[in-house]
């Protein structure tokens, strides 16, 4: 049995770069969506990859840190043509998004108080409520395949909402649990070690696994990742604004396991109780238009960076803004690569570790628990207009006043949430649709 790892190895990079390029402008829909569009693409259209390989690279880029929809396009292409396709394929995925969220994030920063543009974002922010719910719905399905993970993404939602415990205690300690008890988990591997090794000996040259390669590879883009960001240290120190994205967006590239939902919580906490570059309200917005945009929702940190760069750089808000955006990209996908170019020719070799598998199943459980926490923050914030927080010793619990209850929040939310759930409306249709009324809203009551 001789089944191909890729049908066509030597496809012109000319046409790997159109078709990724096509890709990427088409991205919408979030992960699901990004998937099956590749899937279609290079699977069923182009036959570049086959069923096999295509699965085995998508379940890899599930196991790491950051967007799983974006690596995949990497895996991708540095499967055609190495390095090179890779850099292609992913740069593509996300350079249009991100010149299109800079550029609302622009809008929003110079504009965002026209009574328009205030209802087309209170409209944005309600739907996206809705958004948020569906995903906890879809990811709850795949993940939590019995009691024991039912109560890990309990114990996770409980442990960040209401004891404020560190995103990145939490996942670690979901994947020890996973790790020590891999059959808890529910995680299925494959026993054909044989089956591994010879898809190893069949793939292209620059996917083997060498120690030369994984040094000079790892020195490349663990220097392109650490030096920007000891640079910005040196020259600005720990208070400053770019300093302080770069070091977070550093920590947020590590952690991110589980997609853009699992982490947004943790980032809305920091960015707007600690480092103060938003409002909790603008998070809300940032979601939004990442909603609106190819490519993958972790853009919207994008948002965070710009306007945390225009409102605390000392330059013209403008260009603080544009620079906030550029650290925050940077710091952001830089990773990725890494992960790719340096672990993805060892895939093969931890493909069935039992360990490995429990601990990754014990994370996406635990990133459940994560995502409810954030439906439940941005329930209340979109809802209410003012929230509280009452303390029960080492607990906190958010605390909504009921006169601020917002009737029209509510009503688009829940709109947008029938759309989305029970009839499985496209989303971007649901958002624009949402926008509207929001806009209508605004211009009535204004």
């Amino acid at each position: 049995m001789n089944a191909p790892v890729l049908s066509q190895p030597q496809v012109p990079f000319g046409e790997v770069v159109r078709v990724f390029a096509r890709i990427g402008v088409l991205s919408f829909g979030g992960p699901a969506g990004q998937i099956a569009l590749m899937h279609r693409v290079l699977v069923d259209e182009k036959r570049w990859l086959d069923e096999a390989r295509f699965l085995h690279a998508l379940n890899y880029c599930m196991l790491l840190p950051g967007p799983e929809a974006m690596q995949l396009a990497t895996y991708s292409g540095w499967l055609l043509h190495g390095v090179r396709g890779g850099l292609a394929a992913g740069l593509l995925f996300v350079l249009p998004g991100a010149l299109v969220i800079t550029a609302m994030s622009a809008g929003y920063l110079l504009v965002g108080h026209v009574s328009i543009v205030q209802g087309f974002l209170f409209g944005l922010k309600a739907a996206v409520l809705a958004v948020v719910l569906e995903a906890l719905i879809r990811v709850s399905k795949r993940a939590l395949r019995n009691r024991s993970m039912l109560a890990l993404a309990f114990t996770a939602f409980v442990a960040i909402a209401f004891l404020k415990l560190p995103f990145p205690l939490i996942i670690f300690a979901a994947a020890l649990c996973g790790a020590l008890l891999p059959s808890a988990t529910g995680a299925q591997v494959s026993d054909d070690a044989e089956e591994s090794r010879r898809l190893i000996a069949e793939a292209p040259e620059w996917t083997r696994p060498g120690t030369r390669r994984l040094i000079a590879t790892s020195a490349v883009w663990l220097g392109l990742w650490l030096i920007p960001l000891a640079a910005l240290w040196i020259l600005q120190g720990p208070g400053g604004v770019f300093a302080a994205e770069a070091l977070f967006f550093t920590k947020m590239a590590t952690v991110t396991f589980g997609g853009a939902y699992a982490v947004l919580a943790y980032v809305a906490q920091q960015a707007v109780d600690v480092y103060h570059w938003l409002q909790p309200d603008e998070m809300l917005t940032g979601l939004g238009l990442a909603e609106t945009t190819p490519g993958p929702l972790i853009l919207v940190l994008v948002f965070v960076g710009f306007l945390g760069g225009a409102r605390l750089s000392g330059f013209e808000p403008l260009v603080g803004g544009l620079a906030g955006a550029a650290v925050t990209l940077w710091f952001t996908f830089v990773p990725c690569f890494l992960w790719i170019f340096v672990g993805a020719p060892y895939v093969e070799t931890v493909r069935n570790v039992r360990w490995l598998a429990g601990a990754l199943a014990a994370v996406t459980a635990a990133v459940v628990g994560v995502i409810a926490n954030l439906a439940l923050w941005f329930a209340l914030h979109v809802l209410f207009g003012s929230v509280g927080t009452i303390s029960a010793g080492p607990f906190s619990f958010p605390m909504p006043d009921p006169a601020a209850f917002d009737a029209a929040s509510a009503g688009i939310a829940l709109a947008a949430g029938i759309a989305l759930i029970r009839f499985h409306a496209n989303m971007i249709s649901v958002l624009a649709a949402a926008a509207a009324g929001g806009m209508i809203w605004m211009l009535a009551a204004g």
